[in-house]
């Protein structure tokens, strides 16, 4: 019994020396942990201070960042403001178009633009490159994404240029309305072909879109320059709210927002205004003619600006686009104004090639091996070295009459009789019905009456 005992006591010791050790371990631990118990909780004190500094930095950088935006918004100038004479009216202007210039730096940028223009060659696709990844930048810090409104051969040099600079952005065109040779050069590059605007949906739910024959019959003849076409529409529409503008459009006279000029480029050039000016005799005692047919500008936007509007909605996209100030034309100021790339409130995109010019743009397509629709030809070089293509030098969509008083023949209307007689003859002859005589008509009315020859 007593063996027993022994041996238990020693058990008993032995459990007792371990957990002895065991507890001065465990108190130290214990002393260690409490320690970094109140390291952290110093750290934390230091964290919890340089937080509360630094989120204080971010209020008060996020208010001066929120005062420069309103500040830049308030110096912003919508692209609509600079060429869309149809404020030109408006009575409620703060400032009339020379104030506005001035607090811009309006003339200062026009000839920084103009500097750019005169550069060579190289420096302009340096430049249109470091513009187009800017852009793209950009947009990926604004998670916005981009693509590329394709047409004709500047657009598809724009499209294939991009991809050159590591840009990939899909590429839209409503293409239906390009030439056939456009087209096949569209599928190769494997550009989405969007759908005009819808017209209206009938009762049975189904969508009818509009066509180039639906808006020339209800709107007009796109003839002559977007801007010409959309000034005649002007004064073939009269209305109180368009008083001043039809005033400035036949006289060049401006209201409050034109700075009261006397002789501003608002007036359209005595050629046309001789042609197309009838519409205001009444008002303005002259005695011009009015056509036995309508123009209109509003083509583009049903056709192929709205359905890329959409699209670009649907898809959170914005756009690059073959646009050059060099063309003229109604954005011409706003490009030299706001540049190759624009973040506007209600309007975003890049013009990479904005300083180009003709030249710039041939040379390009040449150095990227650009695949040129058959329409253009080919391009060559004439003794001079100056580039120009074999055929059609410009080209919109098929039969339309922008700039086509101004081209050599065989112009783009005769290409066509070449290529499509029947096509040809419809649109010269029976695209049209007559409102007042039920006749049929078409192009021909429109080139004999502007004496362009066909």
């Amino acid at each position: 019994m007593a063996f027993k005992d022994l041996e238990t006591k020693r058990s008993l010791r032995k459990k007792y020396r371990d957990s002895k050790d065991q507890l001065k371990y465990t108190q130290k631990s214990l002393a260690s942990t409490e320690q970094e118990r109140d390291i952290a909780n110093s750290r934390l004190e230091k964290t919890k201070a340089k937080l509360n500094k630094v989120t204080a930095l971010y209020v008060a950088e996020r208010a001066k960042n929120a005062e420069l935006v309103r500040k830049l918004k308030a110096l912003e100038t919508p692209e609509s403001e600079v060429f869309n004479f149809e404020c030109v009216g408006g009575e409620e202007m703060k400032e009339n178009v020379f104030e506005r210039m001035e607090r811009i730096d309006g003339q200062r940028k026009i000839s920084d633009f103009i500097v750019k223009q005169k550069q060579d060659y190289e420096f302009k696709v340096k430049y249109a490159t470091i513009r187009a990844r800017e852009f793209a930048e950009e947009c990926d810090r604004r998670e916005l994404n981009y693509h590329v409104s394709v047409g004709g051969l500047d657009s598809i040099t724009l499209f294939i240029f991009l991809k050159s600079i590591g840009i990939h952005a899909p590429g839209i065109s409503v293409s239906y309305l390009e030439d056939s040779s456009i087209q096949k050069i569209h599928k190769e590059l494997g550009i989405e072909r969007l759908k005009p605007s819808v017209r209206y949906v009938d009762s049975a739910g189904k969508e009818h879109r509009w066509t180039k024959q639906d808006i020339i019959q209800e709107f007009g003849f796109p003839v002559l320059s977007k801007e010409i076409a959309a000034k005649i529409e002007l004064l073939a529409n009269p209305t109180e709210k368009n008083k001043t503008v039809r005033h400035a459009i036949v006289t060049g006279e401006t209201g409050a927002y034109g700075g009261y000029q006397k002789n501003s480029r608002m007036k359209m050039s005595q050629k046309w205004l001789e042609k197309f000016g009838g519409y205001a005799n009444n008002e303005e005692g002259t005695n011009y003619q009015i056509p036995n047919f309508k123009v209109s500008s509003k083509c583009c936007y049903y056709l192929k600006e709205k359905p890329c509007d959409t699209w670009a909605k649907e898809h959170n996209s914005v756009p690059y686009l073959g646009l050059m100030a060099s063309e003229g034309g109604r954005r011409a100021k706003s490009l030299m104004i706001n540049g190759c790339n624009y973040f506007g409130k209600s309007t975003i995109r890049s013009a990479p090639f904005a300083i180009f010019n003709r030249q710039d743009i041939l040379q390009l397509a040449l150095d990227l091996n650009v695949p040129v629709p058959e329409i253009y030809g080919k391009i060559e070089r004439q003794e001079d070295g100056t580039l120009y293509t074999t055929k059609a030098q410009r080209t919109g969509c098929s039969m339309c009459g922008f700039g086509l008083h101004l081209e050599k023949r065989p112009h783009r209307f005769d290409l066509l009789k070449e290529q499509n007689p029947k096509e040809w003859e419809y649109w010269m002859y029976n695209c049209c019905t007559d409102d007042k005589t039920g006749e049929r008509y078409g192009w021909a009315r429109v080139l004999d009456y502007i004496n362009v020859k066909y």
